[in-house]
């Protein structure tokens, strides 16, 4: 076989370059200096006799090449990781790593707490979290760049015959007010009162916005009819909101454990709807899955955490 154009190195180099967008970001990021970063691109052109860079005044842009090397070194890169997963295994979980994908809500709320229960066990595992939106984790898992993740919204239609999808558990989803609205003084209201109230709601392109709106259809609650007063872009940012006194929204319930406990704002129930949406747990069955993965997904995905109590029961 003929020796390769290129090296592991190079193509760590290649990617740094376009994930951090600069020469000089890259060789911070990989704590070398710049010129080694321009020096083993110029030998990367003159092994492969080709450029990968069309260079202007103002910056440099992938060729054609380029783009195809960056696409094949991406997959390169990622089963060389996966490979020293496999190889750290040989420890027993005395070392290793694991990268764990979550949605928004359920990565900032839920799984630092499940991430916090699999570390005490498993001190020596290094685990890193990314929080995106359902999409992008999906195709991250797809790609091997994560181990697996728990979303609360759909995959993607083009990914549900490749990825595993588990069921995992139900999150239930509170409708929250101001201590000082007048409902929060009842035990209940009615589904018709929700169209006099005025909401405070996530952005309409939002995955969880539109697993609210979904839910609520199936409830025979129309969310079209509500009074939306405004649209911020982010949970913490709704809470404030409503914690202010502006209006209602819908949030997962995971996202007020703190809230409810400090009394600072109201769980509103409705007569005879309890809206809930179904978390999962997604993986990639025809990829390598360390043990750390493995031990994750049968020991703490097996717990269900109760955010209000701030407890962990058996699901």
């Amino acid at each position: 076989m003929r020796d390769l154009p290129f090296t592991l190195d190079q193509l760590r180099i290649l990617k740094a370059i376009i994930k951090e967008g600069s020469f000089k970001k890259a060789a911070d990021s990989l704590y070398v200096s710049q010129p080694a970063i321009s020096l083993q691109i110029q030998n990367l052109e003159k092994q492969l006799n080709i450029p990968i860079f069309e260079r202007t005044s103002k910056r440099a842009t992938l060729t054609e090449a380029g783009n195809l090397l960056l696409r094949y070194g991406g997959r390169i890169l990622a089963l060389c990781e996966e490979t020293c997963r496999a190889l750290e295994d040989i420890q027993n979980l005395q070392g290793g790593s694991l990268i764990i994908g979550a949605s928004q809500t359920t990565g900032t709320y839920l799984m630092p707490r499940l991430i916090g229960l699999f570390r005490q066990r498993y001190p020596q595992v290094n685990v890193q979290l990314q929080v995106h939106s359902t999409r992008l984790i999906s195709w991250s898992v797809a790609n091997g760049q994560v181990d697996l993740a728990v979303i609360g919204g759909e995959v993607p239609h083009e990914l549900k015959d490749i990825l595993q999808i588990t069921s995992y558990a139900e999150d239930e989803l509170a409708l929250i007010l101001p201590r000082s609205h007048t409902f929060s003084k009842v035990p209940n209201i009615q589904k018709e009162d929700l169209y006099r109230l005025r909401f405070i709601a996530l952005d309409t392109q939002s995955t969880i916005r539109k697993v609210i709106d979904k839910i609520l259809h199936q409830h025979d609650i129309d969310s079209s009819r509500f009074k939306i007063e405004m649209e911020l872009n982010s949970i913490e940012a709704i809470k404030n909101a409503v914690q202010s006194g502006l209006g209602a929204a819908f949030v997962s319930v995971s996202a007020i454990a703190k809230e409810l406990e400090l009394g600072i704002i109201h769980w509103a129930k409705i007569k005879n709807v309890t809206i809930k949406r179904m978390l999962s747990i997604i993986i990639h069955p025809n990829r390598y899955r360390s043990k750390a993965a493995e031990t994750f997904s049968k020991e703490i995905l097996t717990l269900f955490v109760t955010p209000h109590e701030n407890q962990v029961f058996l699901d």
